[in-house]
């Protein structure tokens, strides 16, 4: 499990048949980028080829990295936060165009998802220490600073500004699919036609595996870690996971997770796994994270709106639900 900006993300485990004659190598190599895990698989005519295309891989993560993660204080989101309440900052036109779109989905969700959630004060403690929920004006104050509709955009200067001092804005909800999607129409452009790239749990493939056979993709279960909950193929698409299982809290007799909701600064309850199939992981990843703290019923109105998109979700209580638009053949859960 990795632990990024307050959510978990699920590694999806991908099962990797053997290698076979049909004149492709499989390489893969692991390492850490944007505060976790990435995992990049890449399918080409030999291994050299392989490996020098996971090495642009790795250097086109990093140069995303470099401009949008906000733990690093050279990088220009790191500026923008710097300057909440002072002055616009210019930025590149694909920090101004992530923003936009993270903005969209705040809208969207009516600030359930809200790329301004960094400045939330965590008053919520999910190491044991916890005896007692905090005050009412506690968990009040801690959201004061956030709140999408603070962040003024200038599209023509191409500048960013937070109005309010003590205002951030982070993409650790849509970073990581957004830095595997671009990977993936990158290679694709050079002609490498198989792969997966899964950052910390956001995952875009393309292709097969050199046996011709499509990617199958293991699911965590939420309620036994070590095992999966379910196997399902994929080769053109991604798929995200966001859960709540691995830390919370319980008072009263109610379970509260870590996953808190950006407008209210209270836990969500209700779900503790949402799983996103798409084309895209960057919306995937979005969706993932909002679908957890809107909730099943408000979620599945969210996802309407975006119709190449399908879910499964598991509530606290084991209940599996799909949207209607789910359509993975021979699907089985083994909770």
């Amino acid at each position: 499990m990795l632990r990024k900006n307050g959510n978990i993300y699920l590694i999806l485990f991908v099962l990797i048949c053997g290698l076979s004659a049909h004149s492709q190598v499989l390489r893969k190599r692991t390492t850490l980028l944007m505060g976790g895990r990435f995992d990049i698989s890449i399918v080409a005519k030999d291994s050299l080829t392989a490996e020098e295309n996971i090495t642009e891989v790795i250097a086109e993560i990093t140069r995303i990295e470099n401009l949008i993660s906000d733990w690093k204080s050279t990088s220009q989101v790191s500026e923008v936060n710097q300057n909440a309440g002072i002055k616009p900052i210019k930025v590149d036109r694909e920090v101004f165009e992530l923003t936009q779109k993270a903005i969209k989905f705040s809208e969207l969700t009516n600030g359930g998802f809200d790329v301004s959630f960094a400045a939330m004060d965590r008053i919520w403690k999910f190491d044991g220490s916890m005896t007692e929920m905090p005050s009412a004006e506690a968990i009040k104050k801690s959201v004061e600073k956030v709140g999408y509709k603070n962040i003024i955009l200038d599209s023509v200067q191409s500048t960013i500004f937070l109005k309010l001092k003590g205002m951030k804005i982070g993409f650790g909800a849509l970073g990581e699919g957004y830095a595997t999607d671009k990977c993936r129409t990158m290679m694709l452009e050079k002609g490498i036609k198989a792969g997966i790239i899964n950052g910390s749990g956001d995952m875009s493939t393309w292709g097969k595996q050199p046996n011709g056979e499509d990617w199958k993709i293991g699911i965590t279960n939420p309620f036994k870690p070590e095992k999966l909950l379910t196997v399902v193929p994929l080769n053109q698409g991604a798929v995200t996971t966001s859960g709540s299982y691995e830390k919370f809290v319980v008072f009263n007799g109610k379970r509260y997770s870590h996953i808190i909701n950006p407008a209210t600064g209270y836990p969500v309850t209700g779900l503790c796994s949402v799983t996103i199939f798409g084309p895209n992981a960057e919306t995937a990843n979005g969706l993932s994270t909002s679908l957890m703290v809107l909730g099943q019923k408000d979620g599945l109105l969210l996802l309407q709106k975006f119709p190449e998109y399908s879910c499964l979700m598991i509530t606290d209580n084991g209940k599996v639900i799909k949207s209607k638009n789910f359509n993975i053949k021979h699907f089985k859960v083994k909770l």
